[in-house]
């Protein structure tokens, strides 16, 4: 079964790119949920993480992100620890759920695709881009959050330039209507591509 892997930077529309490929039945497998979820019910991950946050990692409920987050935000360190914990887990948690797709093809959809060399995993990639100012706009709207704050997490991310170097397809998000065409066209051709293989 191919593996279509899908990003984007931050306020993108990966989101709603993998919602229009869920309609056409194509199951999607979101990295970043995977990895959300696992923080809060492996216990081997707790015991990594308090190893090297602290038991502040942790409150009553579950993961401290906020904490998390502030810890790594300005240490590349630090996320890269925090990282070499979450991916592998991930990775294993992605070939269980694959086991069970029936589908042409499934999609992986990730933020850093690309920055952590995850795309050479799958048989293609998909980058979904927007202009930035747009992309501004929605995360202001969406996350409640400042421009400043919104420019750092950007900052980490590869530009679309270097992204597109090593994508299959591009999908410019910019009107609905027109991202849906997009959506089908491509799924059109990983579908012939997939009878020709």
């Amino acid at each position: 079964m191919k593996v279509i892997g899908l990003t984007g930077g931050i306020g993108s529309g990966k989101t709603t790119v993998a919602g229009f490929f869920k309609e056409m039945g194509i199951p999607v497998y979101i990295a970043d949920d995977a990895g959300k979820r696992l923080l809060a019910t492996s216990e081997k991950i707790r015991r990594q993480v308090i190893a090297i946050f602290g038991e502040e990692a942790y409150t009553e409920t579950g993961p401290n992100r906020t904490f998390i987050a502030s810890k790594v935000f300005h240490d590349k360190e630090l996320l890269e620890k925090l990282n070499a914990i979450i991916h592998p887990a991930v990775a294993s948690d992605f070939e269980n759920w694959l086991q069970e797709q029936e589908s042409a093809y499934v999609l992986y959809e990730a933020a850093i695709l690309f920055e952590t060399g995850g795309y050479m995993k799958c048989d293609q990639s998909i980058l979904v881009t927007a202009p930035r100012e747009q992309r501004i706009e929605r995360l202001l709207e969406r996350d409640q959050t400042s421009e400043a704050a919104i420019q750092a997490r950007m900052n980490n991310q590869w530009s679309d330039e270097r992204k597109r170097e090593l994508a299959n397809f591009v999908i410019e998000n910019t009107d609905l209507d027109e991202t849906r065409k997009q959506v089908e066209l491509i799924h059109t051709e990983i579908l012939k591509a997939g009878q020709n293989s």
